[in-house]
């Protein structure tokens, strides 16, 4: 049995998801110590270059080695610049089912990158890989995050009731943690079903299928 992802690129019409390396350094850096993703991530805080640079040669590549999942650095395709992170975890190799979880930079929200990295992942994961699930998992207050999982097509499939630490910041420029309720949605192979056109429809993106 397949217990590991390959290494691989994915691309999109305006995107690329690929590996990090060291020349994400500082944009991650930057993209960690952003308000929104402190309060709705478990990272180091305040995020350091050295905590970055763990990350990438160590952390992010492991995850793949060591058969948990695959975790890929976003990138516009014009551009080159870091726009967001997106990572395969708690991967389960029997059931073929995995978790996904997606940043944001600040320097790019609103362009729908999140939809369209996990679309692009989801869409290899059930065509290539054979998956049968992929779940996400989103704070009760995290609506940009719910609203991803939404135009994906996703299923809200429960709540799972103070199951996750997220933080608040003070009135002292300090970070306090609080306990807050997940929403759990579950994306299936016949969900993504007119997904990709739809948004297409809706000015969004086309079908993904190149991967390599």
């Amino acid at each position: 049995m397949t217990t590991t992802f390959p290494s691989i690129s994915i691309s999109t019409d305006r995107l690329v998801l690929r590996p990090y390396d060291m020349s994400d350094l500082p944009a991650l850096t930057d993209m960690m110590n952003d308000e929104a993703v402190t309060a709705w991530t478990d990272g180091p805080q305040p995020y350091t270059r050295i905590d970055a640079e763990r990350w990438i040669r160590r952390i992010a590549p492991g995850e793949r080695t060591q058969g948990h999942g695959i975790v890929f650095a976003v990138h516009e395709f014009l551009t080159q610049r870091l726009v967001g992170s997106v990572r395969l975890l708690n991967t389960d190799w029997r059931t073929r089912s995995t978790e996904v979880v997606y940043v944001t930079a600040h320097w790019a929200r609103g362009e729908g990158y999140a939809t369209e990295s996990v679309l692009a992942l989801a869409e290899w994961l059930f065509r290539d890989q054979a998956f049968e699930r992929i779940e996400l998992r989103t704070q009760a207050d995290n609506t940009a995050s719910q609203q991803v999982a939404q135009k994906l097509g996703c299923i809200s499939e429960g709540v799972l009731r103070n199951a996750r630490i997220a933080r608040t910041q003070t009135e002292d420029g300090g970070w306090a943690d609080f306990r807050t309720d997940l929403i759990v949605w579950g994306l299936l192979p016949e969900d993504l079903e007119g997904v990709a056109e739809q948004l297409a429809d809706a000015g969004g993106y086309g079908t993904y299928n190149d991967w390599n």
